[in-house]
């Protein structure tokens, strides 16, 4: 991912993106082809300003033929995306002038492995369930029923780790506009948009 200078990451801010935006893409490539599919990934422990070292975890449908190939190749990708918004010139009011697109984004690149017990397995999808659950008002506890339920489909799944070798991030989010063009960009995007425009 090309990542420009103009646009310099905190890198807090890129730990908060992959926490609120869990649902990532997970890419590797298998003699060649590349291979891609979207699953929740969450952080196995706590980050403070890099993944690096990390370790991510997330699972997939048992069908789904790409973790057949991990094993011969366990390079990945993973990306996260945040929120995003195209930016009119209408917000700039000068002429000439061009269109763009705010965005933010961030890469993790590591090596992945397939979880191969149902224990573990199990205790990843329970463990997104929590993370997911924590953010809601109510929250959803699963019954003894639901965690037995949970047991008899769990083979559906592949659990996976990453452990992040590497990673980049950009937040494009008109920081190389003067503040009151800024502030017009941001008043014209979509709310969550608009909202880490203010924190970032």
């Amino acid at each position: 991912m090309y990542v420009s200078p103009r646009f310099p990451v905190d890198p807090r801010h890129a730990v908060d993106l992959v926490r609120r935006h869990p649902f990532a893409l997970v890419v590797s490539a298998d003699g060649g082809v590349p291979l891609a599919t979207h699953a929740p990934v969450l952080v196995e422990s706590a980050v403070d300003t890099s993944f690096v070292g990390a370790t991510l975890l997330g699972h997939l449908a048992h069908a789904n033929p790409q973790w057949q190939g991990w094993e011969r190749a366990p390079a990945v990708l993973v990306v996260f995306a945040g929120p995003h918004g195209y930016v009119s010139p209408t917000a700039y009011r000068t002429d000439p002038a061009v269109p763009t697109w705010d965005y933010a984004a961030v890469h993790l690149t590591g090596t992945i492995e397939v979880i191969p017990d149902t224990g573990g397995t199990l205790d990843v999808v329970e463990r997104t369930v929590r993370a997911m659950e924590s953010t809601r008002t109510p929250q959803w506890v699963p019954s003894p029923a639901s965690r037995a339920r949970f047991a008899d489909i769990v083979g559906g799944v592949v659990a996976f780790r990453v452990r992040v070798t590497a990673e980049r991030s950009v937040f494009k989010l008109s920081q190389d506009q003067d503040a009151a063009t800024r502030a017009r960009v941001a008043a014209d995007a979509p709310p969550a948009l608009a909202r880490l425009m203010e924190d970032v």
